[in-house]
């Protein structure tokens, strides 16, 4: 049996309980919903999400399409505690998250002389002209604070509770680690898995009963198959580390019962 934690280490006192901190990301790109694109972020946000104490609940895809977006974005900015986009922020016609946003806050959006600044010394660099095209990359909505960007120094921004980044997935990433300083985390997750060699159905009804006798503690199983072998893991999941330690030593008393475990 393996597990993310020891079941010794699981039993700590918890701490007080705290406010869960919650997000959504929407994806941004005709690209992404033609298959043209496959997206590599939503797992990269949710896994550095969880590390942190942000529970991610929701992540919508919408096109290159101003009304899109903007409806998007009010509706999961005023459901979430925070919202990270991810694309449509390059220097072509079709990225319009920048306008987008702008427009769902109602603010203008022009050239920040910090973005530009940054851009012209990226292009003096490599040698390249600061054209029309790349000074779009600097426009930034009325009162965002600017997201670094180490890679290609086009900066991400944040406005308000929404956090917009490129959606390259390297740059995207570089954006996230400087966006965490402005963010308010939450009590982290923790999980216990057991991985088991028999077929979903040997145990779903252990793991029914089980979840029925923990409600605060999340269960789920996840079936896998090589080599035409079945195999399942139950994953459990709770903030608060004493009960997760409790609902997996019953849950593993169970499996023992029923010579599963």
């Amino acid at each position: 049996m393996s597990q993310d934690k020891g079941l010794s280490a699981l039993a700590v006192a918890a701490a007080p309980a705290a406010k869960t901190v919650t997000a959504a990301i929407l994806v941004i790109g005709d690209e992404i919903l033609s298959g043209r694109t496959k997206d590599k972020n939503i797992g990269t946000i949710a896994d550095h999400l969880t590390s942190i104490g942000i529970e991610l609940n929701e992540v919508r895809i919408v096109g290159d399409r101003k009304e899109a977006i903007v409806a998007a974005l009010n509706a999961l900015r005023t459901s979430h505690d925070y919202v990270f986009t991810t694309g449509g922020i390059g220097p072509t016609h079709d990225d319009i998250t920048a306008d987008s946003v702008a427009a769902a806050f109602a603010v203008e959006i022009g050239e920040d002389p910090m973005a530009m600044a940054l851009l012209a010394a990226h292009c003096e660099r490599r040698g390249v002209p600061l054209t029309a095209p790349r000074r779009r990359m600097a426009r930034v909505p009325s009162g965002a604070t600017l997201i670094k960007n180490v890679i290609s120094a086009a900066p991400g921004f944040m406005l308000d509770n929404v956090v917009v980044m490129a959606g390259v997935p390297s740059v995207m990433e570089a954006m996230l680690e400087d966006a965490t300083q402005y963010l308010r985390t939450g009590q982290v997750m923790h999980s216990f898995t057991i991985p088991l060699a028999r077929p979903e159905g040997d145990v779903a009804e252990i793991l029914t009963k089980a979840q029925a006798a923990h409600p605060d503690v999340m269960m789920g199983s996840y079936p896998s198959y090589a080599n035409g072998l079945a195999s399942v893991e139950l994953v459990l999941r709770a903030r608060d580390r004493a009960r997760l330690a409790t609902a997996a030593r019953h849950l593993e008393a169970a499996l023992r019962a029923c010579d599963i475990l």
